[in-house]
């Protein structure tokens, strides 16, 4: 078994693609202590250090949006709320959800009029159906074991003619790969001083493939950007914006 200095099992999972729900090892108390800390931690320094990423993160969701004077979204996976800064909130009502505990009431703090709800979208989120315009999932998909159930469940809440902005990382990906070498892998090291793979294996768990043929599945795509090079070739990139449209019911056709 290869293990760090601090006993922590840096075997690399294997996972079957497009089987879902995905079972990975349970992780041990220090596995899962090293998780939370640097999810968190990542989600402070990307922002800093990585500005030009994040713009197109935060920047494709905003290429649509609803009609009409105002409306409602959903944020699945929001973090500390780094989306939040690009948003028009005074045009929309805005609801966050959060697996985190820690990060949910950082947000809340942060952002005390977005209404933000602790809890795991592959679960049933606490809206009725249909209650929403528009879903955006930033860097989120591609954690979630039970990826259909969460797509599911953004089908469920959002409502006929709605909008699911996503964005997604081109991992497995060559470019993808290089770039997290001088990017997360060196700060995960530097910061826990233990191998990187065991831990980015476990969170990047569901491929650009799967997470597409998954939304394809409930909603129709419309638009798809490659960033930076804008060819549609996920080892040549770094990262993809994603917008569908919940199908009108066959009534409105």
């Amino acid at each position: 078994m290869n293990r760090s200095e601090t006993d922590v099992d840096t075997r690399v999972p294997t996972l079957e693609r497009f089987k879902w729900p995905k079972a990975l090892p349970a992780l041990s108390p220090r596995q899962q202590a090293i998780q939370d800390d640097f999810v968190e931690h990542w989600h402070r320094v990307l922002p800093e250090r990585y500005g030009v990423i994040e713009k197109f993160n935060h920047g494709y969701p905003l290429r649509h949006l609803p009609g009409g004077k105002r409306w409602r979204t959903l944020e699945l996976g929001a973090g500390i709320g780094a989306h939040l800064e690009f948003e028009p909130l005074d045009r929309q009502e805005y609801h966050c959800i959060e697996l985190r505990g820690t990060m949910a009431d950082a947000l809340r703090r942060k952002h005390p009029s977005v209404a933000t709800v602790t809890g795991d979208c592959q679960q049933r989120i606490p809206y009725d159906d249909g209650y929403f315009d528009r879903v955006v999932a930033i860097h989120v998909l591609e954690h979630l074991p039970n990826l259909p159930a969460a797509i599911d469940e953004i089908d469920r809440v959002l409502m006929p003619g709605g909008l699911v902005s996503v964005v997604l990382p081109c991992d497995p990906g060559l470019a993808y790969e290089l770039a997290r070498k001088i990017s997360a892998e060196r700060v995960f090291k530097a910061k826990h001083k233990m191998p990187y793979r065991w831990f980015v294996r476990r969170e990047h768990i569901n491929s650009p493939k799967e997470v597409l043929h998954e939304i394809k599945r409930k909603f129709k795509i419309f638009d798809r950007v490659y960033f930076p090079l804008a060819v549609p070739v996920i080892n040549l990139n770094l990262c993809i914006g994603v917008t569908a449209r919940k199908p009108l019911p066959a009534s409105h056709g």
